[in-house]
């Protein structure tokens, strides 16, 4: 399980969300079998969407997060409920490029450095929010520090890391935001930068054995920080065989017709967990029945 804790400066002027991500980039890599450059790239977007996702105040609000550059990878999409549960999906899990000029795996890269930011969150009732802003980097944590800077106007850092071993095991990923609320003090605003700027990579502290509590802490170091809340949170899919058959009804009366007498078996597979739902001709036309007539 990973871990998630957010804490605020004891002024109120600062918040920090951190979380250790490990196990969530691990079983992402174990579903869609990335190679790994694409499981830095996809690590690092599930970690941010948890962190802003357990951001989210209603109870039935989710966030997505969807990446689409002009690099190899395509489409990254992840997905987070208000705790910070998190699941993920990318176009092209295989993309083999060379490492970057520091010698690291090349995020931008797979990326790309042209394309756009989306952010979407629905609050699970009413229009959902829909941001979106050009790619900064491709880098992914200097995007989403964009994003906050731009739409909606908040000073914050962010900083994302996942570690990938030569057998491609995600042997440490984690990161952390933090933003300044308003009317913070100059002085407030200066430890915050001089602790960041004093930070070793996130995936580094990880290693060092760390918790995110302590990389809370870390950022906040000076600041009379205190822990607001640490609570666990997973790769978890929300896909149901109910949800798939409501996905084929909006398929139209004619489709499903026609897949029925196609096919003994229409197979459907959830791009996030990979779970395959069949269902028989039968099944099809008692969708179109059920939903349709």
């Amino acid at each position: 399980m990973g871990v998630i804790v957010s804490a605020i400066s004891k002024n109120g002027g600062v918040f920090c969300h951190a979380i250790d991500s490990t196990d969530i980039c691990s079983r992402a890599e174990s579903i869609h079998h990335t190679s790994a450059t694409v499981t830095a790239a996809l690590g690092r977007l599930l970690t941010a969407c948890s962190l802003m996702g357990s951001m989210l105040k209603d109870e039935k609000a989710s966030l997505t997060l969807r990446l689409q550059g002009d690099g190899p990878a395509g489409s990254v999409i992840a997905v987070s409920d208000s705790h910070g549960n998190v699941r993920g999906y990318v176009q092209n899990p295989i993309v083999e490029i060379p490492l970057n000029a520091k010698g690291k795996l090349d995020v931008a890269g797979a990326i790309g450095k042209n394309g756009s930011l989306f952010v979407m969150k629905d609050f699970g009732f009413g229009d959902p929010y829909i941001g979106q802003i050009p790619l900064v980097s491709g880098e992914i944590a200097e995007d989403i520090t964009s994003y906050y800077a731009m739409s909606e106007q908040i000073p914050t850092v962010c900083a994302l890391g996942v570690l990938v071993a030569p057998d491609l095991t995600v042997l440490a990923a984690g990161g952390f935001i933090a933003q300044l609320l308003p009317g913070a003090e100059d002085d407030i605003i200066d430890a915050l930068e001089s602790n960041v700027m004093g930070l070793p990579p996130v995936t580094t502290m990880l290693r060092d054995g760390l918790t995110a509590q302590d990389i809370a802490q870390r950022v906040l170091a000076g600041l009379e920080p205190e822990i607001l809340s640490s609570s666990e949170v997973e790769y978890r899919c929300n896909c149901s065989r109910e949800r798939v058959e409501r996905a084929l009804a909006t398929l139209g009366r004619k489709e499903l017709e026609a897949m029925a007498a196609e096919q003994p078996v229409t197979e459907v597979d959830c791009h996030f967990c990979n779970k395959k739902y069949r269902f028989s001709p039968i099944e099809l036309k008692a969708i179109i029945e059920q939903s349709l007539s």
